[in-house]
C-alpha cells in the first residue's frame, strides 16, 4: 500500500511539474529589455543578453511576460521577442492579436461621432475593463450646432454579456454634465451647465489585431435647475483599439 502511495505521489508531483512548463526561446538580439508591466510606459528594470534562454509566461496584446534563467519576471514587447530563437535554432514567430485577446483586453480607447439631437457630435473615449464583461468609460464631447454649441462629459458603467463573440453586444448606464454655449450674439442668452444621465445599447464589432468597431445609442435626460428637463438622442458610431 505504501508503495501505490509513493507512486500516485511521484505521478501527481510529475504532471505538476508538467504543467509548470513554459515554452523557452533564445535571444538573439544584442539584448532584450524587460519592463515592469506590458506596455512602453513602463519602467525598464532588467537586460538580458545575448544568448541567454528566458521562458514565455503569458501574452497581453503586443506584450509578453518572461522569466529570464535568473528567475527575474517582466515584460517584454512583441517587436523584441521577434528577435529571439527557438531551441532549434529557428527565428520565434507570434501570431497577432485575436479575437481571444478581444475578450481578455484590460484598456481601451477610441473616437466616435453621429449626431445629438440632430446636431453632429464627436467624442474621445477611454475605458478600463475591469472584467469580462464589466467596464468603466471616461468620455469627451463635443457638439456642435446652428444655433449652440455643447461640451458633455460622461463616466459611465458599460455591460458586455457576451464578451467572446465578434459581435458583442453592450449595454451602459452614465451621470455627467452638459456645458451649452449659445452660438448667436444678437440675443442676451447665458450658458447653462446642466447635469445628465443616460442609457444606452450598442454593438462592438471585432474588426482584427487591436481594433474594433463600436456603435451605439444613448437616450439621455437633461436637469435642468429650472425644472424644465429635456431629452435627448444620440446615434453614434466610430473605431477604437485596445491594449
Amino acid at each position: 500500500m505504501p508503495v501505490i502511495l509513493l507512486l500516485l505521489l511521484l505521478l501527481f508531483t510529475s504532471q505538476a511539474c508538467a504543467d509548470d512548463a513554459y515554452p523557452e526561446v533564445k535571444v538573439a538580439a544584442p539584448y532584450i529589455e524587460l519592463h515592469t508591466g506590458p506596455g512602453s510606459g513602463y519602467p525598464i528594470f532588467h537586460v538580458v543578453d545575448r544568448g541567454e534562454y528566458i521562458e514565455v509566461i503569458r501574452r497581453k496584446t503586443d506584450w509578453f511576460k518572461v522569466r529570464t534563467e535568473k528567475g527575474e519576471t517582466g515584460w517584454v514587447a512583441r517587436m523584441q521577442m521577434e528577435k529571439t530563437l527557438t531551441p532549434s535554432g529557428e527565428t520565434a514567430e507570434f501570431a497577432d492579436a485575436s479575437l481571444g485577446d478581444f475578450s481578455k483586453r484590460r484598456w481601451e480607447a477610441g473616437v466616435v461621432g453621429g449626431t445629438f439631437n440632430g446636431a453632429p457630435v464627436m467624442t474621445l473615449y477611454g475605458a478600463f475593463v475591469m472584467s469580462a464583461n464589466l467596464s468603466v468609460e471616461l468620455s469627451a464631447s463635443r457638439v456642435t450646432g446652428d444655433f449652440s454649441s455643447s461640451e458633455l462629459a460622461n463616466f459611465n458603467i458599460v455591460s458586455q454579456p457576451f464578451p467572446t463573440l465578434r459581435f458583442s453586444p453592450f449595454f451602459t448606464l452614465g451621470i455627467g454634465q452638459i456645458k451649452t454655449t449659445p452660438n448667436l450674439t444678437l440675443i442676451r442668452a447665458e450658458d447653462s451647465q446642466d447635469l445628465i444621465a443616460h442609457m444606452g445599447v450598442g454593438v462592438k464589432v471585432y474588426l482584427t489585431r487591436r481594433f474594433i468597431l463600436r456603435a451605439e445609442y444613448k437616450n439621455y435626460v437633461g436637469f435642468s435647475s429650472d425644472d424644465d428637463n429635456e431629452e435627448f438622442e444620440e446615434w453614434k458610431a466610430g473605431f477604437a483599439f485596445f491594449f
